[in-house]
Formats: structure tokens, C-alpha cells, sequence
């Protein structure tokens, strides 16, 4: 067994280090995530794969969630990546406030710090409308449905130390912390900017070439 191991390796030494390494990279520093909802729209789309900056901040330990290294703390409007344990699962969403905020919601717009957050219409569709909301000087788009939602109002609540309250972009649609609660701190795995390729799920899987490498 131990001469069948040696010979493994020595013959495929090059193979098993890079696969090591390519491994440990994806885990510790750069990685790609489906995004397979549109709780993100019209910001991600169902299909897109984005990219996650791992080291934004905290340099973790390899195939582990556990920071050796604090090296920033998410701002307000990043877009993270998180593994929820209240959701069960990876979600994506949006920064809207951060420890020692107080934020509300009425009718989907947001005041943070007692400051009324501007809002502009952009479209109107049959079901939908899409607006620009700016926060700290970000102007990003979102997404409301015409039609009422439970998740278009709730009062102001301050946020904790060690928490981040996040919204999807699809505001009427969109399970965050509306639902979940305030994401603590060392579920955040990573930021993202940008999107690497996206599929489109309604198209037989085809590219979207106009979104490869788009900024988010």
C-alpha cells in the first residue's frame, strides 16, 4: 500500500499540488458563488456567478470559517456573501446598516440615522417598478412589486454590535434580515463586485455575454 502511494505521487506530484493549492485559494482568498434566485434583481440576476473576494475582510484559515487575520469590517451598501445559520444556507444581499444603526422602513423606503433616504423612478412595468435608492453617497437600483407585501414596512430597530442588517435589492422579494435577523459577523465569508458569467436559466443555459465581468 505505502510503495502504491509513493508511486501515486510521484507520479502525479504536480497534479495533486496544484489541485492543493488551486483548493486553498478557493477557500481562502477568491471563490465563485451560483446565484440561483432573484432576491438580487435587477443588481444579480438568476444565473449570474459572482465573484467573492475572500480576503475583504479576514484572512481565514483554509477550509475553514475561522478568522486568523481581521482585515476591514463590511460597510454599508458591499454586497456579502454569508453562510446563514438562521436560512440554512448561502445567501447574498445587500449591507444597509451596520453596528450602532438605526434603521426603518416605511411603504419600502428606508430611514437610516433619522435621515430619509432620496429615491428616483427609473421604469414601470406591468407588475414591477424599478427605482434608484442612494445611501451614504452609493446610488445603486432596486426592484419593488406593485402589488402589497408584509415586508414593505417595519420599525426602527438599532443594530447590534457584531451585526449587520442586509436587504436584497428585490425589495418585495427578497428573504433577509426582514426574515432572518441581523447577520452577526462571522458569517460573512466575503464581498462581491463584480459578476464572472452568467447563464440564462430561461434560454437553455445560454451565456449572457453582456454580463460577463459586469459590476455590481
Amino acid at each position: 500500500m505505502r510503495n502504491m502511494v509513493s508511486k501515486v505521487w510521484i507520479e502525479n506530484k504536480s497534479l495533486i499540488v496544484f489541485i492543493t493549492l488551486m483548493l486553498i485559494f478557493r477557500s481562502a482568498v477568491a471563490d465563485w458563488n451560483d446565484v440561483p434566485t432573484g432576491s438580487m434583481k435587477p443588481t444579480i440576476v438568476e444565473g449570474d456567478r459572482i465573484l467573492i473576494n475572500k480576503l475583504a475582510y479576514d484572512l481565514n484559515m483554509p477550509f475553514t470559517q475561522l478568522s486568523l487575520i481581521k482585515l476591514a469590517d463590511p460597510k454599508v451598501n458591499d454586497i456579502i456573501i454569508f453562510e446563514s445559520k438562521v436560512a440554512g444556507k448561502r445567501l447574498v444581499k445587500r449591507v444597509i446598516g451596520v453596528p450602532g444603526d438605526i434603521v426603518s422602513m416605511s411603504d419600502n423606503k428606508l430611514t437610516i440615522n433619522q435621515r430619509t433616504i432620496p429615491y428616483s423612478e427609473i421604469k414601470v412595468h406591468d407588475d414591477k417598478v424599478i427605482l434608484n435608492e442612494n445611501i451614504a453617497h452609493n446610488t445603486h437600483t432596486i426592484q419593488l412589486t406593485k402589488t402589497s407585501s408584509p415586508l414593505r414596512n417595519f420599525n426602527a430597530i438599532k443594530v447590534p454590535p457584531d451585526h449587520y442588517l442586509v436587504l436584497g435589492d428585490n425589495r418585495n422579494n427578497s428573504a433577509d434580515s426582514r426574515v432572518i435577523g441581523f447577520v452577526p459577523r462571522h458569517e460573512i465569508i466575503g464581498r462581491s463586485s463584480k459578476v464572472v458569467l452568467s447563464l440564462d436559466y430561461n434560454n437553455y443555459f445560454l451565456p449572457r455575454t453582456e454580463r460577463f465581468l459586469h459590476d455590481i
